[in-house]
């Protein structure tokens, strides 16, 4: 079944240019786009996509007071639309609001059709996209994170494991793991492959740590698990 986007832009060029690398793709498909922030809020109502791409910025009601909307207010049954934010490199204010807002995650306004593709895939499956790129400095500076206690060294060279106090004394070890591979940016298929488990059960074990920790996406669990300290060094990419 193809993947449902919206596209939210306030240039017509933009929309354009979008629809054409979506559709180009195969699985994708865009059914609907909207100039400004209350078109997106009113399109995503009617039309129901699987994945909302948002600019941050568009005039009136903004990128990001529409993806409040959207997800706070959606009139229909779960699934909601997963909600994918464009910026650019120097507006990392926007990308904290979005993300408090809800969105599963961001992606760069100058990336490539295939990496597009791709982030919008990634969200489609309930995974968060975060841009390497820009990574760094959003952790650094999103200040809406609860405070926890931090985190202490455990024996070996894996990854750190959390206090048994606090909110995330409420995770088991294993999904302490999870959690982990979650900050450092690493897929289900990924987590999957370094711990030995099974897909279903990552996903299992995602779902459970959203919920025990109250947050609201993997985003929200990475920078979280940042700011608790569970990791050592500079965000990276995946990949590397």
């Amino acid at each position: 079944m193809s993947i449902r986007v919206l596209v939210a832009d306030d240039q017509e060029l933009v929309r354009s240019a979008l629809r054409v690398m979506i559709e180009r793709r195969a699985g994708l498909s865009v059914v609907g786009e909207a100039a400004d922030g209350q078109e997106a809020v009113a399109a995503a109502f009617v039309l129901r996509p699987d994945v909302v791409l948002m600019d941050v910025r568009m005039p009136g009601l903004t990128g990001v007071e529409a993806t409040g909307r959207i997800l706070r207010d959606w009139p229909h049954g779960d699934p909601r639309p997963r909600v994918l934010m464009l910026t650019t490199f120097d507006v990392d204010e926007y990308v904290h609001a979005s993300l408090r807002a809800g969105a599963s995650g961001f992606l760069l306004k100058n990336s490539s059709s295939d990496q597009l593709a791709d982030a919008i895939r990634t969200v489609a499956a309930g995974e968060a996209m975060l841009a390497p790129t820009v990574t760094r400095r959003l952790i650094g500076a999103f200040t809406t994170i609860p405070e926890v206690l931090l985190a202490e060294p455990r024996s070996g060279t894996g990854p750190r494991a959390p206090r048994r106090t606090g909110r995330l004394g409420a995770l088991t070890a294993r999904e302490s793991e999870v959690l982990i591979l979650v900050a450092r940016g690493l897929s289900n298929v990924q987590i999957a492959r370094s711990l030995g488990l099974s897909e279903a059960g990552v996903k299992s074990r995602v779902n459970r740590i959203l919920t025990r920790l109250g947050l609201e996406n993997r985003v929200q669990a990475a920078i979280l698990a940042y700011e608790a300290g569970l990791l050592e060094g500079p965000a990276r990419d995946a990949s590397g």
